[in-house]
């Protein structure tokens, strides 16, 4: 049973905060991920703490940026960066797939969410999501994921994304499952 903590902090940080917190970033990212950081070639499916430094930096970018931490006695335990974007940049091939409607409507790109397994089901991801939906107020929320990252399926799945379709962010890259939330004016 996921257990809300109160001893946990969440903060949002604005693009100019964030270069300065990467590497505190990526090493909460690698702790969260050894089925990556430990798998030989990961790193070549684009699949490292090199590679999120990059996407997050490029991330910046993008009008409505917004990231998020968890602290607990002063040290970052969880973290989740979002920003809107058009259905377009977002879903790229796929977009005829997708429908109409959901093309219609805000769009919030969830980039990362990643909590230290020390303090995971403890209800800290669902926490910095809701925050991420309150800064961005989309219509809807899409992300990808790792057909096989159980715990972040878990989760997902648990705050209400369905699977919309597989996803490549390149020719013969990785294959991912794309995720699609409808977001309930409620939830933000």
């Amino acid at each position: 049973m996921t257990s809300i903590q109160t001893d946990v902090v969440i903060r949002t940080h604005c693009p100019g905060q964030v270069p300065s917190m990467l590497d505190t970033i990526a090493d909460l990212w690698s702790d969260a991920h050894p089925e990556i950081v430990n798998t030989p070639g990961a790193t070549t499916d684009g699949l490292s703490a090199v590679t999120l430094r990059r996407q997050i930096t490029g991330h910046l970018r993008h009008e409505g940026f917004i990231l998020v931490a968890a602290y607990a006695g002063g040290s970052m335990v969880g973290f989740g960066y979002a920003f809107p974007c058009t259905p377009q940049y977002w879903y790229g091939e796929l977009l005829p797939q997708i429908p109409e409607h959901v093309r219609a409507g805000r769009l919030m790109g969830l980039c990362e969410l990643a909590v230290t397994p020390a303090r995971q089901s403890q209800g800290i991801g669902s926490r910095l999501h809701t925050e991420l939906l309150k800064a961005i107020n989309p219509d809807y929320a899409s992300l990808l994921v790792r057909p096989d990252n159980t715990a972040g399926r878990t989760l997902y799945e648990h705050l209400g994304y369905k699977h919309a379709g597989p996803y490549r962010n390149e020719p013969g890259g990785t294959v991912y499952d794309l995720l699609l939330l409808h977001v309930d004016s409620a939830a933000r």
